[in-house]
């Protein structure tokens, strides 16, 4: 039964793409009456359920005006992630578990099809001259895909679907993310214009709670965000610029990197600049952002804050030339003032894992020192399978400058 299903659909879809008329602007409506006239032509003489016969109709709609099988999967607001190895390997991410998805593409061709939907629909290009892209969703999900030669397994996409609505500070103290004590702590440091670093692994949640960060700027002053892919949704600021690098295309228009874009932000008076991510050489206008004035966040892949601050120098040398490595660590440590470092346990939760602050004077042997003002400490007894634990607070805030500045004082229950 289930193969006579898929001829069906196969049949319908040509029949219905045979027989459009593409001169004229056809609805979502219209198109469900096509393929609700096809269908009652195609399975007149077959058994089939109201279910199937409804699964069957959005399915091919789905194939005609969406993304084929992976729209159902996009439009579950409880997957997190979507990877899609050529055209039967589907998995799935979900409640922090990964699984295979059941349905399959019905050839590489029509796989094909899906990518160049979705490279078009955000004017972006994918060839097999230029194999891999970023791209994004009309719902904010960000979007990986590569081609052949680079991909031995036929096209690859990897989804990251964010929430409809962004995660607010007080849901991720909900889930254990982050205590209260800690979210106040961070709330008065960007109050007074502290730069912000978010360290992690990958799926560590780090644009989930720089999204939640920013909700801490003051509403009247000026935002700039930098981004590769745009994901980023900060709620209530009315002067806010949102700036997306682009790709090469076929219309011949030259890249915009993440550099250009910083560099540019910097002449439209903002008053603070997110930076999405930083990768390579970016790193070093972002510091230089940080090191003129400028309130700065941004976010860094690393299994550590002191990791992160090793990958901050190497990228920094990437984009400085031969700047040497005193210089560069010099800049880091006067530009970012505090590290987030972010982890992902054993039972799939994100936590912040540790709060540092980057002191600004180097040691005698000429490394940046970190302090280390709060760290996550597991207890030993587990409730239900979930790992639980609680903020230590190992020091007190070195650098106070900013915060008597903007006449900020930390509460007791904020120390």
């Amino acid at each position: 039964m289930e193969r006579k299903l898929e001829e069906a659909k196969r049949q319908i879809r040509q029949n219905i793409l045979k027989n459009i008329d593409y001169s004229k602007d056809i609805s979502d409506e219209e198109m469900y009456e096509l393929v609700d006239n096809e269908l009652s032509r195609q399975l007149r003489h077959m058994v089939i359920s109201f279910e199937d016969r409804k699964k069957l109709r959005l399915q091919i709609f789905h194939s005609i005006r969406k993304l084929d099988i992976l729209q159902e999967l996009i439009d579950d607001p409880g997957i997190t992630e979507i990877m899609i190895n050529g055209t039967d390997n589907i998995f799935i991410e979900k409640d922090g578990a990964i699984s295979r998805f059941e349905g399959r593409f019905e050839s590489e061709e029509k796989l094909e099809d899906v990518v160049q939907q979705i490279v078009a629909s955000c004017n972006r290009v994918v060839n097999q001259s230029q194999p891999i892209v970023d791209a994004r969703l009309s719902n904010g999900s960000r979007v990986n895909i590569v081609l052949e030669p680079i991909s031995l397994t036929g096209p690859i996409i990897t989804i990251r679907r964010f929430p409809d609505k962004p995660i607010t500070m007080e849901r991720l103290i909900e889930l254990g993310s982050i205590s209260a004590e800690l979210s106040n702590f961070l709330e008065a440091l960007i109050k007074a214009g502290y730069n912000i670093f978010i360290s992690g692994g990958t799926g560590s949640g780090k644009t989930t709670l720089l999204n939640a960060l920013t909700n801490y700027i003051p509403k009247d002053l000026r935002v700039l965000t930098v981004e590769d892919s745009a994901e980023l949704q900060v709620q209530g600021v009315s002067n806010l610029v949102r700036l997306e690098s682009r790709n090469a295309n076929v219309e011949g228009c030259r890249p915009i990197s993440i550099r250009d874009l910083i560099k540019a932000s910097l002449r439209m008076r903002p008053d603070w600049v997110v930076v999405g991510e930083v990768r390579g050489g970016e790193c070093v206008d972002m510091l230089q952002a940080m090191n003129t004035g400028h309130r700065a966040m941004s976010t860094g892949h690393a299994n550590s804050a002191r990791d992160m601050l090793y990958r901050l120098e190497t990228m920094s040398l990437m984009g400085m030339g031969e700047l040497p490595l005193s210089a560069v660590r010099g800049q880091i440590s006067s530009g970012i003032d505090i590290i987030v470092h972010l982890g992902r346990l054993r039972d799939k939760s994100r936590k912040v894992m540790e709060i540092c602050e980057v002191e600004k004077e180097l040691d005698k042997s000429g490394k940046i020192q970190l302090r280390t003002l709060y760290v996550f400490e597991e207890h030993k007894n587990l409730e239900n399978g979930k790992i639980k634990g609680s903020w230590r607070k190992m020091s007190e805030l070195k650098n106070t400058e900013k915060l008597v500045a903007a006449g900020i004082e930390l509460s007791p229950d904020k120390k």
